[in-house]
Parts: C-alpha cells; sequence; structure tokens
C-alpha cells in the first residue's frame, strides 16, 4: 500500500474521549505512543482499527503482552519508531539517537511532553501528538493523523 491514514495518540492516561472514534474512522491503523492509563483505552481504539502501542512512564505493571518500551514497525512502506520518553528532538540523548540511527525511520513518534510538535530533521519527520487525556496545565488536548503518500509522512494535528 502506498497510501495511508494512521492515527496518532498519546497521554490518554485512562481517557478515552468519544470524539476519537469519528476523528479516527478513516485510519487504517492507530499508533499509541504510552502513558496508556488503563487497558480500556487501548480496548476502545481496538474497536476503531488495529493498534500497536508503547508504555509510558505510568504504565508501568499495567501494560498487555506485546506493548513493549520502544517499537519499530512498517506501514505503507514507510519505516517508523517509537518511544514515549524522547525528549527535545533538537537534544537527543546519546542513546536515542543511536537507536534513530540504526533504526533509520522515516517518522518518529512520541509523547511524554503534552506538547504536541510535528517537526523535521533532515529525512526525519518527529510527530508528538500531544495529551488526549485530561487537560493538564495550560496544555491543548490534541491528536494528530499521519498522511502517507507514496512513501512521504506528513503530520496533521487536531485540537480536542
Amino acid at each position: 500500500m502506498k497510501q495511508g491514514l494512521i492515527g496518532i495518540i498519546s497521554d490518554t492516561h485512562g481517557k478515552f474521549d468519544p470524539k476519537i472514534a469519528d476523528l479516527f474512522k478513516d485510519v487504517s491503523h492507530i499508533l499509541h505512543a504510552g502513558d496508556i492509563g488503563k487497558l480500556r483505552v487501548l480496548q476502545e481504539l481496538e474497536r476503531i482499527a488495529p493498534v500497536t502501542a508503547v508504555f509510558g512512564n505510568i504504565d508501568e505493571g499495567n501494560v498487555p503482552p506485546g506493548v513493549g518500551e520502544e517499537k519499530i514497525l512498517q506501514i505503507c512502506g514507510v519505516r517508523i519508531f517509537m518511544v514515549h520518553i524522547l525528549g527535545d528532538p533538537d537534544r537527543l540523548t546519546r542513546t536515542l539517537q543511536q537507536k534513530i540511527d540504526q533504526a533509520q525511520p522515516k517518522v518518529v513518534v512520541f509523547g511524554h511532553s503534552h506538547q504536541p510538535l510535528i517537526q523535521k530533521h533532515g529525512e526525519v519527520l518527529y510527530f508528538n501528538p500531544g495529551s488526549a487525556g485530561p487537560k493538564r496545565f495550560s496544555l491543548p488536548r490534541s491528536l494528530g493523523l499521519l498522511k502517507i503518500d507514496h512513501g512521504e509522512p506528513r503530520g496533521e494535528l487536531i485540537y480536542l
């Protein structure tokens, strides 16, 4: 498949906003970048499309089999690296930079900061969908869509 639409979500902290079902209705896959909170959130997402998730710092001891700290996958011909805590893409730790260099992704999906971000560094698109969970601080609630067209990824943020 050369074209695709992927739902990107993070930091739900146990909350499944009913708007998500409509916003993700056309996606072929959903990526959850951690801090899931309650497993019910993954179950609700799986009713919409297949889900790939990584766990976050609040998920320890409460993750289903197959949900790890990092994930590398290929969707619509695009390699994606997922991790919950990345930090600033401009100042990655040496360990994370090595993992990303080794994985050679076109997209890095991450969460944790609750701050939505879509930023390209060289050939790599860094995508933090922000938080779709309960509102915290003055940060907006958000999620994202990753559009892939002939191997080229493009991100879009959606505010809840």
